[in-house]
């Protein structure tokens, strides 16, 4: 059967290298499983639907309208300023203002598109205009936007909560210090790189004028900032779940978009409603191949197998370690964030409660490798969105972004997984781990 399993594997991969349609690669493999598998399609499908119409799942879209609510109402501009007062001046500020105000976003919306697509039309021209070149500009607004899949609360902690049975409270706090560690990382790359770029700084203020407009800022920025207070504050104090959670920053993004900014008005609303609708259809329909997939693959013992395999080749845990983290990081290259939390938590969970690993600090492991296959080629979506907003080539951008990932991300990444506390700090304070 592990043959028949590996095979596959192999047909999925050939499907994805063939450019086909995520949902349908999925979908041909779980075929393949059936007929040399001999899986039963009908019992597949049947609890593939009774998953899919979940209460939990319900969170995925709702984030999903949240973000583009957030791109498209002026939220994400004023966050921007509000930060500049505090870092603006200094020179490599505004590179720091994108990587914060990233955080913040990520705070709201629980994507890791939403960042780029909201702050790079507003801050890549400025950072231009300052002297930042375009392609480093346009990669580190890409890079930090990944910063909303780290940030609470995330759509992919939703996920792997739900399929590994863990508190999803606990999986949002265990990415809240990788992804503080990595707004530290990369803010220092970008001030130690700053340097080098012959920047052209604002004249600054008198002070008066300087007090009014930084008080104009925080008074604009107020209802954005609410936002996540709202959302994290409900979910914390027990006041509605992460599900609900997603209406409500949908509900609330809507009325500050439509009334405080009015930068929302009908056409607006409703080309967020027809990209809303494009992009939940297409993940609802490879959640449910992939959630049928990798049911079919517990079912047949492969976490089991798998196990065995591993540690039939070494029984040393450092070693072990950094071969899942790898794993993880080709599946983040060649699939997106939902896709490979749902078929690699339930397959490699049991491989790290037989290293120690919690489920918990396991959450941040995957939640950082897999954020990092967004900007990381073949797959890399988010990388390719910033290039699109940013209106530059791949060779312009792809330099920056292998930088801030070697030197400010991958240490993040080791640190998570041999540093527990980085992880398991905040859950524990909270009584939410062990």
């Amino acid at each position: 059967m592990i043959t028949i399993v590996i095979l596959d594997v192999l047909f999925l991969v050939f499907l994805l290298m063939m450019s086909v349609p995520l949902p349908w690669c999925f979908a041909g493999s779980l075929g393949f499983m059936a007929v040399f598998g001999g899986a039963s399609m009908k019992s597949m499908m049947l609890w593939g639907f009774n998953q899919i119409i979940g209460l939990v799942l319900l969170g995925s879209p709702m984030f999903i309208l949240a973000g583009l609510l957030i791109a498209r109402s002026g939220i994400a501009k004023h966050l921007l300023n509000f930060v500049d007062i505090f870092v603006g001046r200094i020179k490599g500020g505004i590179g720091a203002v994108a990587v914060i105000t990233c955080g913040i976003i990520g705070a709201i919306s629980g994507s890791g598109f939403t960042g780029v697509a909201a702050t790079g039309p507003i801050l890549i021209p400025r950072m231009e205009e300052q002297g930042y070149p375009r392609g480093y500009a346009t990669a580190l607004v890409t890079v930090s936007s990944i910063l909303g899949l780290l940030i609470p609360p995330s759509v992919i902690m939703i996920f792997y909560g739900w399929v590994t049975d863990t508190s999803i409270l606990a999986a949002f706090l265990s990415t809240v210090g990788p992804g503080v560690a990595v707004i530290l990382t990369f803010c220092l790359i970008n001030f130690v790189w700053a340097r080098k770029f012959n920047l052209r700084m604002e004249a600054p203020l008198p002070a008066p004028e300087r007090r009014k407009r930084n008080v104009n800022r925080l008074a604009l920025a107020v209802p954005g900032l609410l936002l996540p207070v709202i959302i994290l504050g409900g979910i914390y104090g027990g006041v509605f779940t992460p599900t609900e959670a997603a209406a409500v920053g949908a509900v609330v993004a809507l009325p500050i978009g439509l009334w405080v900014y009015k930068e929302l008005n009908a056409k607006e609303l409703k080309k967020v409603a027809g990209e809303a609708g494009q992009s939940i259809g297409s993940i609802m329909t490879m959640i449910f191949f992939t959630l049928m997939l990798s049911q079919t693959f517990v079912l047949l013992q492969v976490p089991q197998a798998l196990v065995e395999v591993l540690l039939g080749f070494t029984t040393n845990r450092v070693i072990l370690l950094i071969m899942v983290n790898v794993f993880l990081f080709i599946v983040g290259m060649i699939v997106n964030d939902v896709t490979g939390m749902i078929l690699c938590a339930p397959l490699l969970l049991p491989l790290m409660r037989e290293l120690g690993i919690s489920p918990v600090q396991f959450a941040a492991i995957m939640g950082v490798n897999l954020a990092m296959g967004g900007v990381t080629p073949p797959y890399a979506s988010i990388l390719y969105l910033g290039m699109r907003i940013g209106k530059c080539e791949f060779h312009e951008i792809l330099g920056p972004t292998m930088i801030f990932l070697v030197f400010g991300y991958v240490p993040v990444v080791f640190l998570t997984t041999f540093w527990p506390d980085l992880s398991l700090f905040l859950p524990r304070l909270v009584g939410l781990a062990g």
